[in-house]
């Protein structure tokens, strides 16, 4: 893989920590593609969650999780999913993370792009929380957690 100039980190967590065959499937995505670099995955049985860490240049990086998203909404059912962990869908949180020449704000330009394709591509509610928030009362994740999924 040819050196990264603009390095962005992402940590999504989808809902679902119990069946391997779908955690690779989703995963897929990930693997083996221009400008991006899988780091970790983890599964968490007791949570039912997978926590994904990735870094790459923002678009290719995006186009990835876009991906792995479409996926997970395809392969994940929340009306049977339970575990310990508050969720809100079959993936939870995508955060953006500056690494090497970019900044925050870049990383809320990158999730409002990729939220507005999520919504018209997948036909999936995005709640843009922190730094991408779009109003002021939808910035802490646990008052935008508070309820969950039902």
């Amino acid at each position: 893989m040819a050196a990264m100039t603009r390095v962005v980190e992402s940590v999504p967590n989808f809902s679902e920590g119990r069946d391997l065959e779908k955690i690779e499937t989703i995963v897929q995505p990930f693997r083996g593609r221009d400008g991006i670099k899988l780091l970790d995955y983890q599964r968490d049985e007791d949570h039912n969650r997978c926590v994904v860490t990735v870094v790459g240049e923002p678009e290719p990086l995006a186009a990835a999780v876009l991906e792995a998203m479409g996926t997970a909404v395809r392969l994940i059912d929340l009306r049977s999913h339970q575990g310990q962990h508050p969720r809100m869908g079959a993936v939870d949180v995508v955060p953006f993370v500056p690494v090497a020449d970019v900044t925050m704000e870049d990383c809320a330009a990158l999730a409002r792009r990729l939220g507005e394709r999520v919504g018209r591509e997948l036909g999936v509610p995005v709640y843009l929380y922190e730094y991408a928030a779009s109003a002021p009362h939808r910035r802490n994740l646990a008052d935008i957690r508070a309820g969950e999924y039902e």
